[in-house]
């Protein structure tokens, strides 16, 4: 008899699992695919780390969370500094005094501050109605046309004209020549790949894997005393209030026999004819030398029943059936619901971290 049976070998569940056996409790591990770590896993390929499902650049100001990150890995020094390709022109990202070089011209801040107000004066008696006009009114149409629309759009999968302006109420504007994407005072990726953390966090606990829960349900909840659960949390409630919606992902991985294909980890495609939102080349990740590079093609796709569920669409009907399944989990004190899927919350890793230690601290104190 197990203390916890963890479903899910990703972040949460491997939090957990540490957390749970550091106090002398015992526990089990299960997830259905055929490795530990979730999406943050890597797989080898030509002795490059790549990051199999999608690109993951750990970033914090949060020092307790980044010294306990570093107690199972040490993190190289990778600044997340991503460019924008539109037909064939580069800019820098986040929007910076770089991009309003290379989109106008213009050499200091007043001057692009001028010209985000005369891009944007057309605008400022109307309410935006929808994600278009609501990013017009925030930057204008240059920046709005070339480095916005299509790449939403292909996001998520619709017109930018039928998305709700929330989504992009305020947009990242440095009037600083400052390329770095994130403005936290921690930023790395782990040196070995990810899944050194997870295998440091496992360390010593029974792990199974290719194991589904929901084929075999009774036994492995019989098998424990409660259930820490990090998968869709409709799934689990056998989808009784209706199925939560997500955008998915495709990847198209290719080895590349030349030493260095795009010169940067992450290039975003933000046309709307090209397909993939952005190509990840993995060995700049961890500054690789290798004499192959591999790639990795990033295609959003709708998400059906089956597929892996990467971004929850929290607008209100969504967020109206989740309310249901949380009045439900609450009912299931044999069961602790934790993790993204569980959570139906798009969370960085700093944030699956954050939240798994308040569970551990709420459970195990």
């Amino acid at each position: 008899m197990y203390d916890y049976l963890i479903v899910g070998a990703g972040l949460s569940g491997a939090i957990f699992a540490h957390e749970a056996t550091k106090r002398g409790l015992k526990v089990k591990v299960i997830d259905k695919r055929n490795h530990i770590g979730g999406n943050i896993y890597c797989e080898n390929v030509e002795g490059i780390n790549v990051h199999k499902y999608g690109a993951h650049i750990f970033h914090t100001s949060n020092k307790k969370i980044w010294d306990y990150v570093n107690q199972f890995v040490e993190f190289n020094r990778y600044t997340n500094s991503p460019i924008a390709n539109y037909k064939g022109q580069l800019y820098n990202l986040p929007f910076n005094m770089n991009t309003f070089y290379a989109l106008w011209g213009t050499k200091t801040p007043a001057e692009v501050q001028a010209k985000i107000a005369e891009q944007t004066e057309f605008m400022k008696d109307k309410e935006p109605e929808n994600l278009e006009e609501q990013a017009i009114k925030l930057i204008g149409p240059d920046v709005y046309e070339k480095l916005i629309k299509g790449y939403t759009e292909k996001q998520w999968g619709r017109s930018a004209t039928d998305l709700p302006p929330f989504i992009i109420k305020r947009l990242p504007v440095r009037l600083t020549f400052d390329n770095n994407y994130f403005n936290d005072t921690y930023q790395g990726i782990p040196i070995g790949g990810y899944n050194v953390i997870v295998e440091n966090m496992l360390e010593g606990i029974e792990v199974e894997l290719e194991v589904d829960f929901f084929e075999n349900r009774s036994e492995l909840e019989a098998s424990a005393r409660k259930v820490v659960f990090t998968g869709m949390i409709d799934q689990y409630f056998e989808y009784k209030h209706g199925e939560l919606e997500y955008r998915s992902l495709n990847f198209e991985h290719e080895v590349l026999d030349m030493e260095n294909y795009q010169g940067n980890a992450v290039v975003n495609y933000t046309e709307r004819e090209i397909p993939y939102t952005r190509i990840i080349e993995h060995k700049h990740f961890e500054f690789g030398q290798q004499e192959k590079t591999v790639i990795t093609r990033e295609y959003p796709a709708d998400w059906k029943r089956g597929d892996e569920p990467y971004y929850p669409i929290n607008d209100a009907t969504n967020n109206a059936i989740y309310a249901k399944y949380l009045e439900e989990a609450n009912k299931n004190p044999n069961v602790i619901f934790c993790g993204r899927l569980a959570d139906y919350k798009y969370y960085d890793m700093h944030v699956v971290i954050e939240r798994a230690l308040q569970v551990v601290e709420e459970e195990l104190g």
